[in-house]
């Protein structure tokens, strides 16, 4: 498995992309956009990258927003999977 980030290499992280947070142990967002279908092609777009890099996310869609947990579950944390999983969704959410 990947192995786990050390704390400063997250904050690091979380500094350049302020959107994010750590919420029970995960990386956590909510992204918003105008109505549902805009929503729901970003989770398509998503989930194929998801595929791609065999990582996949916790989220939660309700209308135009998508809430975001990533973890990587075989390493019991946070590894580069997650970050960059995240950074694939902020640019396609741009």
């Amino acid at each position: 498995p990947q192995p786990i980030l050390p704390y400063p290499h997250l904050e690091t992280w979380l500094g350049a992309h302020p959107h994010w947070s750590i919420a029970e142990g995960k990386l956590h967002r909510v992204f918003t956009f105008d109505d549902f279908s805009q929503a729901f092609a970003w989770m398509g777009r998503i989930a194929t990258v998801a595929e791609a890099i065999n990582h996949h996310p916790e989220w939660l869609n309700v209308y135009a927003t998508v809430e975001v947990w990533l973890t990587t579950h075989d390493a019991g944390g946070l590894t580069e999977l997650d970050l960059q999983l995240a950074e694939a969704m902020e640019q396609s959410h741009a």
